[in-house]
């Protein structure tokens, strides 16, 4: 073994003491990176049980982008949380823990407003009131990034879903942001079949008995639930009250959804590249 001399050596160990010191290089680097704020609709938790390997809404965005060839590549975080709410995301800390200190973000999508309405007391004036002071901490933590507020999707009947998403567009107006309104796209989709793009979870106490073993592979959580991807069971049991009432996306409804967001991040990331020329 060569033995390197004394003055190589030391120098050696100041470089390795000098890299140890420098942070460590962000996932960033190299890429653009997309940030996905949101609730159950934009996390598909009951999809990423059951289908483990997805592709899910961060993956369908992430490969259409680069099957377009000439984009740069991206990264797609998804800390989107099922029942969240503006803010419950900001009280709770969860907002500090999972998305203030993020490197390098470069797009910021927000969906919000379907929680918001359920749960937060006099929704019509404060959530347009959460809604700018996200704003205002994500441009304070992330002051690069391009703020994207987004439209919900068809759950709620239409009426209810405008009122939501007439607050999402003011919100927008007022900030000067770009709005990313998915609402039109997927209420398309829903016109191919009304029940294509979401699971069905139905108690199963509510199945006629005789059904509940051949239901059984079906079956998870506390109370015991059948959970379904897709129409498989409709025939046995889409005259049951309430089968399709679950309005949550099945992976079909994350495909709609990544689809139209790389549709609207595409020319995005072409005015960029030619911008950086």
């Amino acid at each position: 073994m060569t033995t390197l001399p004394r003055c190589l050596r030391l120098i050696a160990l100041l470089t390795v003491s000098f890299a140890l010191s420098l942070p460590l290089r962000a996932e960033h680097e190299g890429k653009v990176q997309i940030l996905i704020l949101g609730d159950s609709t934009a996390e598909g938790s009951i999809p990423r049980k059951l289908v483990n390997e997805g592709p899910h809404l961060e993956d369908v965005i992430r490969q259409l982008l680069a099957a377009e060839g000439d984009l740069p590549p991206c990264n797609v975080i998804n800390v989107a949380l099922s029942g969240e709410y503006i803010q419950r995301l900001v009280d709770s800390g969860r907002y500090d823990k999972v998305a203030a200190k993020l490197p390098g973000l470069d797009y910021i999508f927000i969906r919000y407003g379907l929680n918001d309405h359920a749960r937060r007391e006099d929704f019509t004036n404060n959530f347009p009131k959460d809604f700018h002071a996200l704003l205002a901490r994500l441009r304070q933590d992330h002051p690069a990034a391009m703020l994207i507020p987004m439209t919900v999707i068809p759950y709620f009947d239409p009426p209810t879903s405008e009122k939501v998403n007439a607050l999402v567009r003011q919100v927008a107006e007022k900030e000067k942001l770009r709005l990313f309104d998915i609402y039109p796209r997927y209420a398309a989709e829903l016109e191919k079949g009304p029940n294509m793009l979401n699971y069905r979870r139905y108690p199963l106490a509510k199945i006629p008995e005789k059904y509940h073993e051949f239901a059984k592979p079906f079956v998870s959580g506390t109370p015991p639930t059948v959970v379904v991807m897709d129409n498989r069971l409709d025939a046995h049991f889409g005259h049951l009250p309430g089968w399709f009432s679950d309005r949550h996306p099945n992976l079909a409804g994350y495909h709609v959804i990544g689809d139209e967001t790389a549709k609207f991040l595409a020319p995005l990331l072409r005015e960029r590249k030619a911008k950086a020329k």
